[in-house]
């Protein structure tokens, strides 16, 4: 493990979509899905500080280590179970660049996502990890999380829900 990172993690705001869109594109190109990156300042600010908000962003920065500032980043939102009859909190993406991998940043977020779960008495955590990212996934397990065997995520694109919602 590498030294930890002295750092802070806070709730980002509109002013820093360029960060959270450098951010989410480095982890796109990690995931090699940068061919399927279309999101552009103005939906983020839309969807994230506009009257319709529906997620939140963290960003973790650095103090005193030499380049980047922002050394990881997680975006959530809320979901509803009608089986618990609790919110839950869903964590879209959560991404620490290679460089900080192993310094704390990962566990800090999760623990800081786990504090604001609690804060709105969600009974559950969740997100998705891809298959193949075994280092990940081991992280993952690492923190006490499990797999949800037996689902399979499905997913309608928007020429799917279109042709759908026409028919």
């Amino acid at each position: 493990m590498k030294p930890i990172i002295e750092h802070t993690i806070r709730e980002a705001n509109e002013s820093d979509i360029p960060v959270i869109i450098d951010l989410i594109k480095q982890l796109a190109a990690y995931e090699n899905l940068e061919d399927i990156f279309e999101a552009t300042p103005e939906m983020y600010r839309r969807w994230g500080w506009g009257p319709d908000s529906i997620f939140k962003v963290l960003l973790v920065e650095s103090k005193g280590v030499e380049g980047p500032k922002h050394v990881g980043i997680a975006l959530y939102y809320f979901t509803y179970s009608a089986f618990t009859g609790q919110p839950t909190l869903w964590l879209e993406d959560i991404f620490v660049p290679e460089k900080f991998r192993g310094s704390g940043i990962g566990t800090a977020l999760l623990k800081h996502l786990a504090k604001i779960a609690v804060k709105k008495d969600c009974r559950r955590m969740e997100w998705a990890v891809l298959d193949w990212n075994e280092t990940s996934r081991r992280f993952y397990f690492g923190l006490g999380a499990h797999t949800m065997d037996g689902w399979t995520t499905f997913r309608l694109t928007s020429a799917d829900i279109n042709r759908l919602a026409m028919e």
